[in-house]
This record gives C-alpha cells, structure tokens and sequence, in this order.
C-alpha cells in the first residue's frame, strides 16, 4: 500500500564520467548501509533545486567535481516514508522520484566514508551489469545512447521586470524589480554548474541585469547581442537560428539571456529541423507551445551544429515560479 500521509521523496544524482585509455567510463559507487553498486545521488535539502542537490551529492559521494551536461531519465519508485523503518511487508511506501544529469569529472579524488566505501569506474555496457538496481541500469543506457555533446547553449529568460504599463521610460531601458534580482543572483549560483564560457544578452537593460551576476561569478564580461532581441526574430527568425548554430559551431559553453518572444519560437526551429528531443516533461509546454517563464533556462545540448536534446529547467527557486 502507498502511504497517502507522506509526501514524495525527492533525490537527484549524476552519471559521472570520464575518458579512459579505452573510451568512456563511469562512476559506480559501493553503499555499505546496502551493500550495493548505484550511481551516486541522495535527497535534496529544503527548497533545494534538484540540479544543485544532484551536483552536491555527487562531490560528496565520491570527491569529484561535476560539469553538469544533458538531462537524463528519471526515477520512480517506492520506499520507507522519511524517518521510517527499512521496506517491510510492502506497506507504507511513499515514491521517490530521483532526476538525474550527465556529468563530466574533472578533478578531485575519491575517498571512503561512512556512507560510500568504494567506487569504481566502468564502461556504460558493464556498469550496466553491475548495477544493483534495474532502474540505475535504465539511466546508464539512456546516457550510453548520447552522442559527443560538443556545444552546449544555456538560453535563459530575463528574470522579472517591472510593469510595463507603468514604467514611465523606453521599454528598453525598463530595469528588473526586486524579485528579478533575487532571480539573477539565483541563476548566478546554479548556471556555473554548467561551466560556461561566455556570457551573451540581448540588448535589453532587464537582459543585461539577468545576465551581470552569473557573468561575474564566471569572471567574464557580459557582451551584447542585439541579434537576440526579440523585435530581430520577429523580423528574421532564420538569422536569429543561424546566430544559434554558430555559436554551437564555437564549441564550449554559451549563456545567452533573451526574452519570451524569441526563445520558444528559436527552440521549436531548431527541433523541427534537427529532429532533437525537446523535454518530455508537461512543465515544459504550454498549449500553444514551450514555455519560458522568467528566470528559467532552456539548456541547449548540440552535437556540431546539429540540436540534440533540449531540457527546460523551470524554476531556479521552487518558489520562484510557482
């Protein structure tokens, strides 16, 4: 029986990966409380978003640090409530539902501790193998199934701005209220995850404001491009696209803060012509198309040129977009 007086268990974790002498390798971890092989993941913290949780478990499990890539399959399944006994005669279960991301290792080391006394790295075919559970074996399949991601585009929405009807000065100077500030500084905490390069915006004043912390946090300077204005891919959405690809073509990581009227209709291009998987998750999509609330952040994944996977990342706050 599902316990209906708990809420669901929320964890998240990573695919950690690096290169080896004779190709692509992945992190197991050993759980003695459990006595079994698992990808490194754990339960987020409160108010916690599910891709910095995922991030901090995977340096705290196994000493690595993490470049945070495509969004794989998550996890269902059932368990012990919070502060409950171990699974016992199939009652009182609640779900956990566990996202995971790819992630490239990139320095640290492994070392043993009370929750995790051993890893090991394996190619994809044999980690799967490994494996304790089948639904870890699920993840690691789906990410075996990526190609080389050479470029990945962090499109973000400016964060909250003024109202329009009231802002008394041209629509393109209108500034970010309070409420997007706390936006922009949450993106500036989240986004270098990813570890971008570069830093683009649209020239909008409420872009630049969205783009400047993360820019800051990076250590870079924020260049504006009006080709992401809005008012350009209403007049030529195909030079908006084609500014796209190029940076996909630069390789790297690029952030580009935009606006509502360009990055759904860019996104939507790009799949169609690419034939690329677009976030399967109902949050994403709206009846008349993809979302893109203020704040949030279309991650961008290409091989080449060539769009292959486009996963929406709705809130950087839960209470942020509610």
């Amino acid at each position: 029986m599902i316990s209906d007086r708990h809420p669901e268990v929320r964890a998240a974790g990573g695919v950690l990966w690096r290169r080896g002498a004779d190709g692509v390798e992945i992190a197991l971890i050993h759980r003695p409380r459990y006595d079994d092989w698992s990808l490194p993941k754990g339960k987020l913290d409160p108010d916690e978003h599910e891709l910095a949780a995922a991030c901090r478990e995977v340096i705290e499990e196994t000493g690595l640090q993490p470049v945070v890539g495509p969004r794989l399959p998550s996890t269902s399944y059932l368990v012990p409530p919070r502060g409950g006994q171990h699974r016992a005669a199939g009652s009182g279960l609640v779900p956990k539902v566990v996202d995971y991301w790819a992630m490239r290792a990139t320095g640290g080391e492994f070392t043993r501790n009370a929750e995790v006394d051993g890893m090991t790295w394996l190619p994809p075919e044999e980690a799967v193998d490994r494996v304790t559970h089948a639904h870890d074996g699920d993840v690691v399949r789906a990410f075996a199934a990526l190609p080389e991601i050479t470029a990945t585009i962090l499109l973000i929405r400016h964060a909250k701005a003024g109202d329009k009807k009231t802002w008394p000065g041209p629509d393109d100077e209108r500034p970010l209220e309070g409420s997007g500030q706390a936006q922009a500084v949450w993106l500036a905490e989240l986004l270098p995850w990813f570890r971008p390069e570069r830093v683009l915006s649209a020239v909008k004043v409420r872009c630049r404001q969205t783009a400047e912390p993360l820019a800051a946090a990076l250590g870079v300077d924020v260049v504006d491009d009006a080709r992401f204005d809005e008012e350009t891919f209403s007049d030529d959405p195909e030079a908006v696209v084609a500014r796209v690809r190029e940076l996909a073509a630069d390789g790297g990581v690029s952030a580009v803060c935009s606006q509502g009227g360009l990055i759904p209709g860019v996104i939507a291009e790009l799949a169609e012509a690419d034939e690329a998987s677009v976030d399967a998750n109902p949050v994403a999509h709206r009846n008349d198309g993809l979302r893109s609330r203020k704040g949030s952040v279309w991650v961008l994944h290409f091989a080449g040129e060539r769009l292959v996977q486009a996963d929406y990342l709705p809130s950087i706050r839960p209470e942020s977009n509610p």
